[in-house]
This record gives C-alpha cells, structure tokens and sequence, in this order.
C-alpha cells in the first residue's frame, strides 16, 4: 500500500532535508517507487541535497494553480532509477498555498509511488500543518541540543493535537564523545522527553556535508557509517527489522539495546 511520510523538525538546521534525501535514494535504490516533494515553501532546499537544481522549472503550485501539469513539474533523478522530486515554491507564503488543494495532489500522486517523502518546512507553522495533515506517517528530526529536543516535544505535542497516530523520531548527528563528557544529551533521555519510538539514530559526520554540497546522497556509501544509518531508517520504514545503531568510540558501531 503506497504511504506518505512527512518529516518534520521544530529546529532549524538539524539534517531533515538530509534525512529526506538520503532516505528517499536509499528507498528507491531498493527497488521502490519514491517521490520526494519539498513543502519547504520559500525555502527549499531538498532540489540541492539531490544535485538536481538545474532542472527544476516548475513545483507544486504551478500544478495545483492549473500552470502545468504533474508530469511537467515532476523530475526524475538522473541516477536513482525510481527517485523522482517536486519541489516548492520560492515566491510566496506558505499561508498563500491552499492546504486542501495541497493534500488533494499530494493524496492523487500517491497511487502512482511506493513511498511519498514530503520535506517539511521546520517549526509549527503553516507549512508544517499542511505537510502532516497529507501524510499516513510523520517523522521528526531532531539532535541531541537542549533547544533541538524541546522543540521536538513540541512537535510531537503538536501533531497529537491534528490526531496523528503514526509518529517517529529520529536523532541525528550523535557524538558518543561528547555524550560521554557531557556535552550531549543522550539518546534514553531524548526518547524519554519527545516519547515517541525511535525509527533511527545518526551519526555525527563531516561527509554528509561534503555530499549535501555535491548533491550526491551518502547512503549507498559503503565506508560511511551515517549512510549505513540512512540505509537502515529506510528499511526499517519497508517493515523490515532492523536494529538500531549507535555510534561508539572511534566510528565503531553497536547494537544500542531498547
């Protein structure tokens, strides 16, 4: 059955647009029919992260506003056979996108895909509502920051107010260094304070902004172990089970027991 997943953050700059990236290759290298759509209005970013900047000329907008059609604005990655992207708007306000409308063509595309990954805008606005309310699974990214974590709370607060059933967490750019001396808050205490189940947990590493700035996907890395980590949130996604990783000292990884 086709299902739509939307990622969410309360916080800024804490790798959502990455996880949707990542994720979305890593599902579509599997053999899965993947859009990814950036509801990030006025500030997308996701056409980026996918290398894909250069050959986007229309977004969702233009397809709900009667400017093009689907096909037309729906543009197929060059090098993930089955990843596909509709990007944002950059020219008006997430208050002037018409959220039923929206929901409307996200719900009519959804039969022809596995998996639609829809790119949040972060925080609790507009864009935020009208990306949860189109989605059968909401995912919040957060990282292990005093800030990062209460405003995950507020997130995962807020979509039980829109009667969200399915919500997961992932936590991104884990240091186990620095949870060891103190400096990071860790994992048990951000799954005891956001009280949602953990679908994931990444690694801190600098190649993920060396792929983001190439607009190459880590994923299919094999020597990187934040790619392994995205490999498995998006099997874990599909049903299979896989255990969660955890980032141990000197990029050695172990089993973190639930």
């Amino acid at each position: 059955m086709p299902q739509v997943i939307s990622v969410v953050s309360g916080k800024g700059g804490v790798g959502k647009t990455t996880t949707v990236a990542n994720v979305g290759a890593a599902l579509a290298a599997m053999g899965k029919r993947v859009l990814l759509i950036d509801a990030d209005v006025g500030l997308r970013n996701l056409d980026i992260s996918l290398g894909m900047q250069d050959k986007v000329v229309y977004h969702f907008n233009d397809i709900i506003n009667g400017q093009c059609t689907p096909t037309q604005a729906i543009v197929p990655h060059d090098k993930y056979l089955g990843l596909q992207l509709l990007t944002a708007p950059q020219n008006v306000l997430s208050s002037q996108i018409d959220k039923d409308k929206f929901k409307e063509l996200v719900l009519g595309l959804k039969q022809n895909y596995d998996y639609v990954l829809i790119d949040c805008a972060a925080g609790i606005d507009d864009s935020f509502v009208m990306g949860a309310m189109a989605a059968d699974m909401v995912i919040i990214v957060a990282t292990p920051e005093l800030i990062s974590v209460r405003d995950a709370d507020r997130v995962a607060v807020s979509l039980e107010k829109l009667a969200i059933e399915q919500i997961n967490l992932i936590i991104n750019r884990i240091s186990v260094d620095m949870v060891k001396k103190g400096d990071m808050i860790d994992i048990d205490t951000i799954i005891n304070t956001v009280a949602v189940p953990l679908i994931g947990a990444v690694p801190e590493s600098s190649e993920v902004i060396v792929s983001n700035n190439k607009g190459r996907p880590i994923v299919l890395s094999a020597n990187s172990y934040a790619g392994k980590a995205f490999l498995n949130i998006a099997k874990r996604i599909t049903g299979e089970k896989v255990p969660i990783l955890k980032e141990k000292k000197r990029n050695i990884f172990r089993l973190l027991k639930k």
